[in-house]
């Protein structure tokens, strides 16, 4: 079950590879996130010391938490994935111009993971073509309800 979609990284990006890694998170951002509080707009992954932290991603804090606790709703937050696909991974990004971006947020087995994916910049030629495609697609799905009537 998603629970926050990154919709902007599939108009700016290929994605080539999907990967699934859990998060290191306090208690007031899971219970943030139950809430649908956050935002992945301008998240993106970085690689420090053979580790994984996904960083601009941004989750508000529910008005319930705790006084005594200042929480940061931008913090820098660790990924955790095996060490074969990290390497796997640092190898592409470092050789291959790829980068790394979120795509969601989502439950599973009770516990939230973090979908990254191993993604190519879009040139403005391919956005424009993305839109024209998606345009064409409404267009088509409008006829076709037009002519069931």
């Amino acid at each position: 079950m998603s629970i926050i979609d990154n919709k902007k990284t599939f108009f700016d990006y290929f994605i080539e590879e999907r990967y699934e890694a859990g998060l290191v998170l306090e208690g007031w951002e899971v219970k943030a996130l139950r809430a649908r509080r956050g935002h992945l707009k301008g998240g993106y992954v970085v690689i420090r010391n053979s580790e994984l932290f996904l960083i601009g991603t941004h989750i508000n804090p529910l008005h319930t938490t705790s006084t005594h606790l200042h929480a940061d709703p931008t913090r820098t937050r660790k990924l955790l994935l095996k060490t074969n696909e990290i390497r796997k991974l640092i190898g592409k990004v470092e050789q291959r111009g790829y980068t790394l971006v979120p795509l969601n947020f989502h439950y599973k087995n009770a516990r939230v993971k973090c979908e990254i994916g191993l993604a190519r910049g879009k040139k403005l030629h391919d956005k424009r073509e993305t839109e024209k495609k998606r345009d064409w697609a409404r267009e088509k799905a409008q006829l076709l309800k037009n002519t069931m009537r």
